[in-house]
């Protein structure tokens, strides 16, 4: 019986969870939402797409599930609202992690060597800015007008 309640919990879980059409997702972290809109693509291309219908660069965060910094950022930039906005209106957003599913090919692609790695592109994947290391909030206000300057469509 108690299999049973464990199979249904999980199922029921499975099935809400999966349950959104938003193709952008905000996560938590330690309660705190993130303020970023990341996309949930698997695939880099149908960003870059998205990007080229919205007039839009790119915003990529490489990063490793054992990151620290990474792990920082998630709790401590991505939780802005300012940055958020300011990112979400210009950017299109998208997180790689690094070990899963085709990241490791695109980072090898970009040759990415620390994480994390902050990446602004183009709409044909052409590299427009790139930072090797954690950001904070002047740094990421800098970064997004340097991008902006440098390649806006």
């Amino acid at each position: 019986m108690r299999k049973i309640t464990y199979i249904i919990a999980i199922l029921s879980f499975t099935i809400f969870s999966c349950k959104s059409n938003k193709n952008t997702v905000n996560h938590t972290n330690n309660g705190n939402a993130v303020a970023f809109e990341f996309e949930k693509s698997k695939t880099l291309m149908a960003v870059l797409d998205k990007a080229k219908e919205e007039n839009k660069l790119v915003f990529v965060d490489f990063y490793a599930s054992w990151c620290m910094p990474c792990k920082m950022m998630d709790e401590d930039v991505f939780t802005n609202k300012e940055l958020g906005h300011i990112y979400n209106k210009n950017f299109i957003n998208y997180k790689i992690n690094v070990e899963e599913s085709n990241g490791a090919n695109i980072a090898a692609l970009y040759e990415i060597k620390y994480y994390p790695t902050l990446m602004f592109l183009d709409s044909s994947g052409n590299v427009v800015v790139k930072h090797e290391a954690a950001a904070y909030y002047s740094k990421m206000k800098e970064l997004a007008d340097e991008a902006l300057a440098i390649g806006h469509p």
